[in-house]
């Protein structure tokens, strides 16, 4: 079959939930993938934030097809190894204390809102809680998830959320003081905003919010989703400013491309909130998407990862700084690591289309902002080759 047949197909056999560009990806290697016609493409969005050690990674690969010949699924009602070990790797790294593996990002922020509200419960008896979230925000596509999300056009549709949730404006703690009642319970942000646009969580900000969580015993929850994972120089991006939450979501690059999410907690948290019968999840932590973390927090220090974040991350922000003082049509730019953004006048559609054309594959965030999300694996020679194709499509697009 050609691809545009695959493509027709498609349209007819899935439901129409994504405006998918018009190409069938067959293979990847390194920062490259390939469609069925072979056209190879440099890929500066690794499926949004997730293959953080590129494409076919020999090790990684060997790990899972070990996997696969020795257990693949047993259900939580029995240990196996990879999940073991997996949480002892992610405790190590992260710093938290109790691990509980799910599918998905949305899914451990659904455990992380249903973590918070027990804990106050367990206080009080009432179940009026109320939760905090930040305008411009993106947490996920699930009830709970949509509900702390501060964005009122993926919510209205599927009114009515879950209740109590009140929105601040992300790095203006006043904003946040003006939210808090006797019936907080949590706060919850990304530590550097994605969807929204690429906005990071300033220093201050985070050390006010842990100072008056601290004070009123609010757990203060950091979606690390999206940012996490060495993303921004850091295995986690609060480890920069040494804010350390009550709850922490994780997800995306986690797994390195297999279904896996995990919402973790402090030991504090984890004797006062949930207990057996309160959470599970039939896949959640099974032996194979425990093998994906455990041989991609190996490789994270093996191949030195995070220095190459930050030295090619330095390298991405001084290019994408010389973009704002050449081109007009842009506006500004900000981000950290490997996840960046170019803010634009206008809607940036055009320039991903002719960059897809080209041979690069970009993604927004937003109408008006090209969003920045390589593998974790890129080089200097790498952000190079993507400027040049870049600059090429602002001058065709005439922004």
């Amino acid at each position: 079959m050609t691809m545009q047949q695959y493509i027709e197909d498609a349209e007819k056999a899935l439901l129409h939930t994504y405006n998918r560009y018009q190409i069938v990806l067959d293979k990847g290697e390194g920062v490259h993938l390939y469609d069925l016609e072979g056209k190879k493409y440099l890929d500066f969005v690794s499926g949004i934030a997730v293959f953080a050690l590129g494409y076919g990674n020999r090790e990684y690969n060997d790990a899972l097809k070990a996997q696969i010949d020795k257990l693949l699924h047993t259900s939580n009602y029995y240990y196996n190894v990879p999940a073991v070990e997996a949480a002892k790797k992610l405790q190590k790294v992260s710093g938290m204390d109790r691990i509980f593996f799910t599918n998905s990002g949305a899914e451990a922020i659904e455990g992380a809102i249903k973590a918070a509200r027990k804990y106050a419960y367990l206080k009080d008896g009432t179940t009026d809680h109320e939760i905090i979230a930040m305008e411009h925000s993106f947490h996920g596509r699930t009830m709970g998830a949509l509900s702390v999300t501060g964005n009122p056009h993926y919510r209205e549709a599927f009114e009515p959320m879950i209740g109590n949730i009140r929105f601040a404006q992300l790095n203006d703690i006043d904003s946040v003081k003006a939210q808090i009642t006797d019936k907080t319970c949590a706060i919850i942000l990304e530590t550097v905003q994605g969807e929204g646009g690429i906005y990071p969580a300033e220093e201050a900000f985070l050390k006010e919010l842990r100072a008056i969580c601290d004070e009123k015993d609010i757990l203060l929850i950091l979606d690390e989703i999206q940012c996490g994972m060495g993303r921004t120089g850091y295995m986690f991006a609060w480890q920069k400013y040494g804010v350390k939450p009550d709850i922490m979501t994780s997800a995306k690059a986690l797994g390195c491309g297999v279904p896996v999410g995990a919402f973790m907690m402090t030991e504090k948290v984890g004797q006062s909130s949930l207990v057996a019968g309160d959470h599970g999840s039939t896949y959640g932590g099974n032996p194979f998407v425990c093998a994906a973390i455990c041989k991609v927090l190996e490789l994270f220090e093996k191949e030195n990862i995070l220095e190459n974040v930050k030295q090619t991350g330095d390298y991405l922000f001084e290019k994408l700084e010389e973009l704002v003082k050449d081109y007009d049509c842009i506006k500004t730019h900000r981000g950290v690591g490997l996840m960046q953004g170019l803010i634009f006048k206008e809607p940036v559609a055009p320039v991903i289309n002719k960059a897809l054309e080209k041979g690069l594959i970009l993604i927004n965030a937003g109408s008006n902002i090209i969003r920045f999300v390589p593998p974790l694996i890129i080089s200097r020679e790498n952000v190079d080759e993507m400027i040049m194709i870049l600059r090429e499509c602002l001058k065709e697009a005439a922004l």
